[in-house]
């Protein structure tokens, strides 16, 4: 009986001992990201699986609820924490082990803010209020964006986004996603080349609120809104661009000023109020210094 047991025991302890480690990643460095200039906030992400570059992982300017967003899978508004979380930025960089999986990259990022930031959280679902995404009666208003040329995946990558002489973003031609820009008379978003999900990520973070996209719009869009900010949730993490001094829109400001539900609208779309059970990440306890690198 006692050589079964002892048996037994050293069958555990070569069991244990072969349990794979979770994946860390090769080498990671992490600091308070430098100031930014009066009324500009950009950010920046290079890197990690699927990218052109996927062994280098990077972040510029990134608060700490934008990489939790990213290690969990999560949206903004599925993160319950300290404003800290939203106000503290940093820079990270970090090696990829070649052959990362994006599941993987995940858990790196998770014990990541584990081991550098004590950061502990837990998971739990409530029914929350939440918008849905619907096309308004007379259909969508938006401009259809031009099909990408098949022969161009070689060409040059398009220009980054510019500021144009009366102020406002400018996308440039070939450019795609969503720039915002802060104006005394609200907020004007210029976006390009985006669907509809990225759309609903958007009024997300401006609402607080989840939003779902439900207009089974399948195509890409150019489009623009203009909006006031008052009574919106803080933008977390959103870059945006202040207009240059001497500039139009920095003057004036975007013509819009309405609410935000109009602005949808003019978009031919609509927001619905529902209730959904929502995943939430719930941060129990964290430092905002991480460990030395």
């Amino acid at each position: 009986m006692y050589r079964i047991i002892s048996a037994a025991a050293a069958f555990c302890a070569i069991a244990l001992a072969q349990t794979p480690a979770s994946p860390t990643f090769e080498v990671a460095s992490i600091k308070p990201a430098a100031p930014q200039e009066a009324g500009r906030v950009m950010m920046r992400q290079r890197g990690g699986p699927g990218s052109p570059d996927p062994t280098q992982y990077s972040v510029e300017n990134f608060p700490l609820s934008r990489v939790i967003q990213q290690a969990y899978g999560v949206q903004s508004y599925q993160i319950s924490g300290p404003s800290w979380i939203d106000s503290e930025r940093y820079d990270i960089v970090a090696k990829v082990p070649a052959g990362t999986t994006r599941e993987q990259f995940q858990l790196m990022l998770q014990n990541l803010l584990s081991e550098r930031f004590k950061l502990v959280v837990h998971k739990e679902t409530k029914e929350l209020p939440t918008y849905a995404l619907v096309v308004a009666k007379g259909g969508p208003k938006m401009k259809e964006s031009p099909k990408e040329d098949p022969n161009a995946a070689n060409a040059a990558p398009p220009p980054p986004p510019q500021v144009g002489r009366d102020g406002r973003p400018q996308m440039g031609r070939g450019g795609r996603g969503m720039m915002v820009m802060m104006g005394p008379k609200g907020l004007h978003a210029e976006a390009a080349r985006s669907g509809m999900p990225q759309l609903a990520d958007f009024l997300s973070n401006q609402l607080g609120r989840p939003v779902v996209d439900e207009t089974h719009l399948t195509a890409l869009y150019d489009y623009s809104l203009d909006f006031s900010p008052e009574g919106l949730a803080t933008m977390k993490g959103m870059p945006m661009m202040a207009p240059p001094p001497g500039a139009g829109g920095a003057e004036g400001g975007p013509e819009g000023g309405g609410s935000i539900f109009s602005a949808v609208q003019d978009l031919g779309l609509k927001l619905e109020s529902r209730k959904a059970p929502i995943d939430l990440i719930v941060i129990d306890s964290g430092n905002k210094t991480p460990t030395e690198n």
